[in-house]
């Protein structure tokens, strides 16, 4: 039986729902905000500069020690989504769920977290970096995979050689994207959204310069909204 046939064993329509949901969110907003968090009394004011910003997402990578209690605060936000970034493990995953992320990314794609997520209806997106990856995610029933690191392992054209074989499959590169090559990025039809630290760095965060967050989400909000056609 194959990766995706077990997991959908245990499916349910309330997942399937969510899942959906939580794609549909992010897909809306084209861009998720990836931040490192030093200090989880950070993060109320953190939520509040992304939405002053219009942004209302942001993916928390448990890479410190804060990360977890700055999800659980975040996640007691209404109409804020809150996802975990740099899962290795099911543990991790565990423990972020239970923390109230609703949605995992990892930067590899680890087959027994993936299918772990895929049985118990996590959104997930897994990292890759070539094509057999990527069959690897279709045998999960994945519509959305992260492309990491996206710049160095060739950026956009990687992304368009590999969209060729693969057209049922959406992106969303991370790793070197920035302010500078967002719309070039957006403008490609495959990429779903893009994560990217510019908007909210640890650097900023330390300073408090929570204005700052405001500006630079906001900025990019508005370059999706150009691309879209959108008046402001």
């Amino acid at each position: 039986m194959s990766p995706a046939a077990a997991a959908r064993e245990s499916s349910g329509d309330k997942g399937e729902l969510m899942q959906q949901n939580v794609l549909e969110q992010i897909g809306q907003h084209r861009i998720v905000p990836v931040v490192s968090i030093d200090d989880a009394a950070d993060a109320p004011a953190l939520g509040d500069a992304l939405c002053a910003g219009e942004l209302p997402l942001i993916e928390i990578t448990l890479r410190t020690d804060a990360a977890l209690a700055a999800i659980a605060k975040l996640a007691k936000r209404a109409n804020f989504l809150v996802g975990a970034g740099t899962v290795l493990s099911i543990e991790m995953v565990q423990k972020a769920i239970d923390a109230g992320a609703k949605f995992i990314v990892t930067p590899g794609l680890n087959q027994k977290v993936v299918g772990y997520c895929a049985q118990h209806k996590i959104p997930i997106t897994p990292g890759i970096a070539t094509a057999s990856e990527i069959e690897m995610a279709l045998e999960f029933d994945l519509q959305v995979v992260k492309f990491f690191p996206a710049e160095s392992l060739g950026g956009l054209k990687a992304i368009q050689q590999l969209s060729g074989p693969y057209p049922m499959m959406r992106f969303m590169p991370t790793g070197g994207i920035s302010a500078q090559n967002l719309g070039d990025y957006l403008k490609f039809p495959k990429i779903f959204a893009c994560g990217g630290s510019w908007m909210a760095g640890r650097e900023l965060l330390a300073a408090k310069q929570f204005d700052r967050v405001t500006e630079l989400s906001n900025q990019a909000v508005q370059l999706v909204r150009k691309i879209r056609g959108e008046k402001k």
